[in-house]
């Protein structure tokens, strides 16, 4: 059954603002220009919303709301900055990940139970990551599918998890008013209302014949929605092809052990950005351009996918003993990953033996994360 997570930053602009002037914590902010301007609210604080502001209003109507609010225009790269660092920490995590928003975040996280654990301890311990280490709140749904996951994060705002079992979806939306359905805006919530639809389990006492000809197509996906039925998979980016580093030498080198030595280090790099993604490689490729720049290629296949230094380095190190052929010296070295595959269905590959370098190779990355890549080598065989 599918695990989705929906984490949606809460109240995200006001809460960079608030990182950047602490002055502002506790106080109504509205962040979206002069509040006598013609522009309209992009974010304002849960203080500011127990005046009856919300977010898309007109700044002016906000402002005769709430005159004594602290309106802001904003910072937008510091919100893209914070945005990205957010994703960053989920991507040490999710094997599959879809971005809605600059602050919205859907996370795949189906059949990682042994990995994680139940899914809502799982999901309070990424809120308090993020907590800790960017001072940003945030709200987190968890269900079998998109739409639900999305309602449900709001279901306990701020700073809430709700965790929708599988085949409780439609029980859980049944009581909630027909706005809460993603999707539905004013216009089409007062021709329901107007037709005595107030709430979710309203929707599902009718048929889906009436929603049809209702809405149309538009009526069907209210009435499959309100049923609990969402999408299962997410829109995720093009996946990056492939991993790869290279240097160029200050000066040419015809040393063997030295250009080994260098190679070393462009594995530790790639193999640490391999594990980062929770990925594996199964193809390995050397590039090794002479002093005279004929560059050549040696690629080679693994019978396993792997994420190790270890069998990465003797992999490409074997490529480069076998095409360094010439008594030319050699000015550029470099190394390239390409297909992958996600680590979390590869579990298998560390039973038994492989366990003790699976947890060696978390430690040394835990290491190089806090302390850069230089603070610790894995030795070359």
């Amino acid at each position: 059954m599918p695990t989705i997570f929906h984490l949606d930053l809460d109240a995200f602009f006001v809460s960079v603002e608030r990182i950047l002037d602490p002055s502002l914590e506790g106080k109504p902010v509205v962040v979206g220009g002069d509040p006598h301007g013609r522009g309209v609210v992009a974010a304002c604080s849960y203080e500011a919303r127990s005046f009856g502001l919300r977010s898309g209003m007109p700044i002016r109507d906000a402002f005769k709301l709430c005159p004594k609010g602290i309106y802001l225009h904003g910072h937008g790269k510091e919100y893209s900055r914070y945005s990205k660092a957010v994703k960053n920490i989920l991507e040490r995590y999710a094997p599959v990940m879809e971005q809605a928003s600059i602050d919205e975040f859907y996370m795949d996280f189906s059949g990682c139970e042994k990995i994680y654990g139940n899914p809502y301890y799982f999901a309070s311990l990424l809120q308090a990551e993020i907590k800790k280490e960017l001072s940003l709140p945030c709200s987190i749904g968890i269900a079998s599918n998109k739409y639900v996951a999305k309602i449900s994060s709001d279901y306990a705002k701020p700073e809430g998890i709700t965790y929708v079992v599988a085949g409780q979806e439609q029980e859980f939306l049944a009581p909630l008013p027909i706005e809460t359905m993603p999707g539905i805006g004013k216009v089409t919530t007062k021709e329901l209302n107007a037709r005595g639809f107030r709430i979710i389990k309203d929707i599902t006492n009718a048929s889906s014949e009436y929603f049809s000809l209702l809405f149309g197509k538009y009526g069907i996906a209210i009435y499959e929605h309100a049923h609990g039925k969402g999408s299962e998979f997410l829109t995720v980016e093009r996946e990056r092809k492939s991993i790869g580093r290279e240097e160029t030498f200050q000066k040419d080198i015809a040393d063997h052990k030295e250009i080994e030595n260098i190679l070393f280090h462009l594995v530790e790099d790639v193999s640490n950005s391999l594990r980062k993604k929770k990925w594996m490689t199964k193809t390995l490729t050397l590039k090794l351009r002479y002093s005279d720049f004929i560059t050549l290629t040696r690629s080679l296949s693994l019978k396993e996918p792997t994420s190790s230094d270890k069998i990465i380095y003797n992999a490409v190190v074997e490529l480069f003993r076998n095409a360094y052929k010439r008594r030319v010296s050699v000015r550029l070295i470099g190394v390239q990953l390409t297909n992958f595959y996600n680590s979390f269905e590869q579990v298998n590959l560390f039973d038994g033996k492989d366990e003790k370098e699976k947890r060696m190779l978390q430690a040394v990355d835990a290491l190089r994360q806090k302390f850069g890549v230089k603070i610790v080598h894995y030795g070359a065989v």
